[in-house]
């Protein structure tokens, strides 16, 4: 059974800025966490809850619900800013 993958209004906006190549990118990586919510590029993330993937220059931040089946994606920016 795949997951479901909801983004938060923080997240969505900052999809929403980003350049086009790159968003596309991102999507196409949001879209497979449905089927592998643990890719082999996911890494937990130290001193907070959530796991973080990396899309080229920019990271993607969520929460995995095993019991609901459902991704909830956090932060999606480069990675100079994702952790503030």
């Amino acid at each position: 059974m795949s997951y479901t993958v909801y983004l938060k209004r923080s997240a969505e906006k900052e999809l929403e800025e980003l350049p086009t190549k790159i968003h596309d990118r991102i999507l196409t990586a949001l879209l497979s966490l449905k089927d592998n919510p643990f890719p082999r590029n996911a890494k937990k993330l130290h001193g907070r809850e959530g796991i973080r993937i990396r899309v080229g220059d920019y990271r993607v931040l969520y929460i995995v619900d095993d019991a609901d089946k459902k991704i909830e994606i956090i932060s999606i920016a480069d990675r100079k800013d994702v952790y503030r």
